[in-house]
């Protein structure tokens, strides 16, 4: 077993770490991802943040999105919630969408080919996607070592999408589109 470089979770929910690892091989995990966005005042993306953290499935520097697991009995909303703050710091005050409709819902296989572009060795994971503004100081925190501000024409380009962790450059830009950033 290769030995992790995330930050130990200080509350796992319902798994050791052990346990997880072997759940991981036997079931699909529930994971939230978010876009984080500065928007104008008309509610218009004019920035999107991306980390730059190291990748817990190769120990790889990589540029990825606010990601986390739903722990057993947590709220979609609370998931949500934690997993942007433990990423980006306490005072990033995310504004949480009113519904819990994702933008897309992403699955990940273990091994590549399975999905058209979408990839994780430790397991099969599904994860719904949500773009979510923040208006206030971002710090990364845990495993996250930088967030960068980047405008949408930034974050479209292809060597920053194809160099994003697991194929998460494809949800990126289904982020952008939905959110109308790109046409």
């Amino acid at each position: 077993m290769t030995s992790s470089v995330q930050t130990p979770d200080p509350n796992p929910g319902w798994l050791s770490e052990f346990a997880l690892a072997e759940t991981r091989t036997r079931v699909p995990i529930l994971y939230v991802e978010a876009v984080p966005v500065r928007v104008d005042t008309l509610g218009q993306i004019e920035h999107i943040g991306v980390l730059l953290r190291t990748s817990p499935s190769n120990g790889e520097i990589t540029r990825t999105l606010v990601s986390g697991r739903v722990l057993h009995n947590e709220p979609i909303r609370d998931a949500l919630q934690r997993n942007i703050e433990k990423d980006l710091g306490p005072s990033a005050f995310p504004r949480l969408p009113s519904t819990l409709v994702p933008v897309t819902v992403a699955e990940y296989f273990p091994f590549p080919g399975m999905s058209p572009a979408l990839h994780d060795s430790r397991q099969h994971a599904v994860a719904l996607v949500y773009v979510v503004p923040v208006t206030g100081e971002c710090n990364p925190r845990q495993d996250a070592l930088e967030l960068t501000w980047l405008t949408p024409e930034e974050a479209l380009a292809p060597s920053l999408l194809n160099d994003m962790e697991g194929g998460r450059g494809q949800l990126l830009k289904q982020a952008l589109a939905w959110s109308g950033a790109i046409v």
